[in-house]
């Protein structure tokens, strides 16, 4: 799986950790793929994914209760389009790829490749490398 730096790759660790995900679970790796990958997401992860029931909040992209970018909002729809085939009329490859600025781009087009299991080894981007840490485990 290629992260996009070493922040990427522990947030990654983490969610997977805290919900206790099966490695071959590409459904549930891509969707965190996803919010591992964009710090606004991470943040605002526990209002998008429900740890305690192991489910996606669907209403989290209705409802007004989080307060998400234009490209924040086309990444959740794809990792929920990505996670369990999730769509409403904004869900085109289109809509969502225009919304997004080059590094969320390469984050939504990497997740594409942890849903669909075309991903190799775990390797970490070194063009983003600014946060390397020490022991980091993949």
């Amino acid at each position: 799986m290629r992260f996009l730096n070493y922040k990427h790759a522990n947030n990654f660790q983490e969610l997977i950790q805290e919900d206790n995900t099966h490695p071959k679970d590409c459904e549930r790796n891509s969707l965190f793929y996803i919010l591992a990958g964009n710090e606004d997401l991470f943040k605002k992860r526990y209002s998008i994914y429900d740890f305690e029931d192991n489910s996606i909040k669907l209403e989290c992209l209705t409802d007004g209760s989080v307060d998400f970018s234009t490209s924040s909002k086309a990444l959740v729809r794809l990792a929920f389009n990505l996670y369990n085939n999730y769509e409403d009329k904004y869900t085109s490859p289109l809509d969502i790829f225009y919304s997004l600025d080059s590094g969320n781009y390469n984050l939504g087009m990497q997740s594409m490749n942890v849903r669909f299991g075309r991903v190799s080894e775990n390797e970490i981007s070194e063009e983003n490398d600014e946060e390397i840490e020490d022991g980091l485990e993949l």
